[in-house]
């Protein structure tokens, strides 16, 4: 099985060089890599140049500077670079962040699952951040769900869905989607994936407004984006947090704002989230 991996860039001078050294070190070597460089005004270009002068597994694309907003800006550097290559070469396609440091076995433990068992669709390790001094477990999502970091998709599944959307909450309408296609979205918590670029876990924390787009753009129904948003709230302690959450979302359906999923996509979402929720809530 062969990897083609898709890493997006944005001013990482300080954190690229470790994630590509990681995946130089791999223990399995059937790869290629694209390092999309989106408008970087750091030494991310020179960094790059490094490895693809000396390996030539390592290509890169460059694009002009992305106006594209949080979460379809990523994506359309991820697709930039996957146009440039023929599929029918590959088995595996990943989307890899520019500052992570992968273990030495990880693409190999990647492929051996994949080989072993037919229903997964993707898969991943799980991230850590670095905090007094130690590596933790991030914690920022259920240890079900693999990360935006560290994607790796059976060529097979990315494919049935349609590839990755350009839109914020993308790296969850992907688990979505390919749950009710019929594969299997699988973590491997031996694969402990280093996040370098983040001290602690207060990143984790987002705006109020965030969650309202979010909830806007996954395509959730009033309902459910209501239900979400008191969960955000409990969290934060906070009943003004759950309103200024629900001002957000109404302005972008106020503005019906475009969404990169269909509408059966946008079903298929909700009837998810709701079966979730009687599952959790309602105990049915």
């Amino acid at each position: 099985m062969r990897f083609l991996i898709i890493i997006p860039a944005h001013n990482e001078e300080n954190n690229l060089s470790f994630t590509l050294d990681s995946l130089q070190q791999q223990s399995f070597k059937e790869f290629k890599v694209v390092v999309v460089n989106d408008g970087s005004t750091d030494r991310t270009e020179e960094i790059i140049k490094k490895y693809v002068d000396t390996d030539s597994r390592f290509e890169t694309v460059n694009l002009q500077k992305s106006s594209h907003q949080p979460g379809s800006k990523v994506v359309n550097a991820f697709k930039n670079g996957l146009n440039t290559q023929n599929l029918d070469e590959f088995d595996i396609i990943c989307k890899f962040d520019a500052d992570i440091i992968l273990p030495e076995n990880y693409l190999e433990t990647i492929r051996n699952s994949f080989q072993n068992n037919p229903e997964y669709g993707l898969v991943g390790g799980l991230l850590y951040v670095e905090k007094d001094e130690s590596w933790i477990y991030e914690g920022n999502s259920n240890k079900h769900h693999v990360r935006g970091p560290m994607k790796a998709y059976r060529k097979e599944s990315f494919t049935q869905m349609g590839g990755l959307r350009e839109t914020l909450g993308w790296d969850n309408i992907d688990s979505i989607l390919l749950e009710n296609l019929g594969w299997k979205e699988v973590v491997l918590s031996e694969l402990q994936v280093k996040l370098i670029k983040v001290k602690g876990t207060d990143y984790t924390i987002k705006p109020a407004e965030y969650y309202g787009r979010y909830f806007y753009f996954l395509g959730l129904n009033r309902f459910l984006a209501y239900i979400a948003s008191s969960k955000e709230a409990a969290k934060s302690k906070s009943i003004s947090f759950f309103f200024t959450i629900i001002k957000s979302y109404e302005s972008c359906r106020s503005k019906k704002l475009e969404l990169k999923i269909s509408k059966q996509e946008q079903k298929i979402i909700n009837d998810q989230r709701w079966k979730a929720l009687k599952k959790k809530w309602l105990k049915m």
